[in-house]
């Protein structure tokens, strides 16, 4: 067991790796930081890799919370029973239920780190209740839950010795198969040996020998041209594990939140589900509230309902946006939603006096990298946690605020494990070859890239959205197998650079999220085709293999 031991140092940012660590960790979310304090604990070398800067991550911009039982008007069959119904028949119940039942001891370990979740005015913590909960369940810190948590993770682990690297984006792993083709003597086996980092700062390329690395990169929201998602989310880790030869799982089920603030400038920010849990309604341009007629529990039904219901009201009306009734809330939106409160006000709206105006937008992916209950996938030494793996608990849709809990718990689980990896391994002598980069200079060629980038988003968002059509799937697959030659093509001849390496993994993902929307010949969850419009009537994981 990894004994717990926290510091109120913070944490030195390094200039320069060194060149070699007993686990490197690609990504400073929830997942990469609870993962990096538990395995450093226990005496191993620990490097954290991140493309910007430490609190650049999707845990950030986390509004609504934790979800755990914790009272006794709830039960843990309760909370199983809410994620399976909104995993639509695709969830793995055995992982369901031990990632639940460890809910309520990972929520004490980040009490015993400093977060301090909301309280009642008698000293109870506060629980809000989102769509798909039967419960209230969900542990908050107001409205800015990932923040709180992540600020906390950063302040612990400090006297760990854990190297912190902010602006190095991970290119590659290496692994053993690939350096046996290159003729470098590596293990007979697979397995990771390193990775190859792009130091924006210094612009040039590094190499970093790790006996094992996890991927805690986020998820694919850029794939879309609307998303909540921050600029990072570029898919980098499916598409790494991808080009090491691994298989990807289930990447068609995207989830679109249903309610992001609509504006001309298409700021899409998040407006918490929490908002309806505390009794907004979304209304029509009628000012009615139509929820009710798509699903019994209306505007706290499960996010897929909720945002092909908004979307079908969108294009029956011709509206642009529907609204949330947030003046008639019975709670004070100023106190319970500070942040949201702030940023519409900050975009000329009142929430206390004028409904919001709201439109879907990418969010979560449900798919990933396939990983077992304790994060190690198929690849020996890699290993993955948070929103880029594919662990079983959500299925076809996530229940809302499950992430931040099955983040906090595969970390708990997956440091465990590598910690009993890395006491196995013997050491070894390992050469990995340096990086050789392209002959073309960046130049003014680059715009091209750019525009390959917007044809991209916009083919994902019009062809591959809320609902789906195999001719609308084929079509995107054309553009995106052609947008993926080209980029491939400038990728091996030139310089690299940020948007030159995210295009490359978004590219890469987008075409890996069609051609796993295309084999499901179904309606399930959060994928919706109008040619397969009813369920099969076995569920089954979708895998496609590894993409170049």
């Amino acid at each position: 067991m990894i004994t717990f031991v926290f510091s109120s140092f913070f944490m030195t940012i390094q200039n320069r790796p060194q060149k070699e660590y007993d686990l490197v960790i690609v990504g400073s979310g929830i997942a990469g930081l609870s993962f990096a304090l538990k395995v450093a604990e226990a005496g191993y070398r620990v490097a954290i890799f991140t493309k910007k800067t430490k609190a650049e991550s999707n845990t950030n911009y986390a509004q609504g919370g934790i979800a755990v039982v914790t009272s006794a008007e709830d039960g843990l069959d309760k909370h199983v029973q809410d994620t399976l119904e909104a995993g639509d028949g695709l969830c793995d119940a055995k992982v369901v239920r031990e990632i639940l039942q460890d809910g309520p001891e990972r929520v004490q370990d980040l009490i015993r780190m400093g977060v301090e979740f909301s309280s009642l005015e008698d000293g109870r913590i506060s629980l809000g209740k989102e769509g798909g909960h039967s419960k209230r369940r969900v542990l908050h810190v107001k409205d800015i839950t990932g923040k709180a948590i992540e600020d906390a993770l950063l302040a612990n682990i400090a006297a760990q010795g854990v190297d912190l690297f902010e602006h190095f984006f991970a290119i590659d792993l290496i692994t053993a198969k690939k350096l046996n083709k290159l003729g470098m003597g590596a293990s007979k086996s697979d397995r990771v040996e390193g990775l190859y980092f792009f130091d924006a700062e210094a612009n040039e390329v590094i190499t970093v020998t790790a006996s094992a690395v996890l991927l805690a990169t986020g998820g694919a929201g850029q794939t879309y041209l609307y998303t909540t998602n921050p600029s990072i989310a570029t898919a980098d880790g499916i598409a790494m594990a991808s080009r090491a030869g691994l298989s990807v799982m289930n990447l068609e089920f995207i989830q679109f939140h249903p309610t992001t603030l609509h504006s001309l400038q298409g700021d899409r920010f998040l407006i918490t589900e929490a908002v309806r849990g505390e009794g907004a309604k979304l209304i029509d341009a009628h000012g009615k509230p139509f929820l009710k007629k798509y699903h019994p529990l209306a505007d706290l039904a499960p996010r897929d309902v909720v945002a092909r219901a908004i979307d079908r009201e969108m294009k029956r009306s011709g509206a642009s946006c529907v609204r949330l009734d947030t003046p008639n809330m019975k709670v004070d939106f100023k106190d319970r939603f500070p942040n949201v409160y702030e940023n519409c006000m900050k975009r000329g709206i009142d929430p206390t006096k004028t409904p919001i105006p709201v439109v879907p937008a990418a969010h979560y992916s449900c798919g990933g990298v396939p990983t077992s209950l304790d994060c190690s996938t198929k690849l020996a030494g890699l290993y993955a946690c948070g929103e880029v793996a594919c662990t079983g608990l959500h299925g076809a849709n996530r229940l809302a605020s499950n992430s931040l809990l099955e983040a906090v718990v595969m970390a708990h689980r997956g440091a465990e494990s590598v910690c009993k990896y890395l006491a196995g391994q013997k050491k070894r002598l390992v050469c990995l070859p340096e990086w050789v980069d392209g002959d073309v200079p960046a130049s003014d060629e680059r715009v091209v890239l750019s525009h390959n980038l917007e044809e991209l988003k916009r083919a994902m968002w019009d062809y591959v959205g809320i609902v789906r059509s195999t001719k609308r799937l084929e079509r995107a697959h054309a553009r995106l197998r052609n947008l993926r030659r080209e980029i491939n093509e400038y990728y091996w001849n030139a310089k690299v650079d940020v948007p030159l390496l995210e295009l490359r993994n978004l590219v890469c993902v987008a075409e890996l999220i069609v051609l796993s929307a295309l084999k499901r010949k179904e309606s399930r969850g959060l994928h919706f085709t109008i040619d397969y419009p009813d369920q099969s009537a076995k569920p089954k994981n979708i895998r496609v293999s590894p993409r170049s």
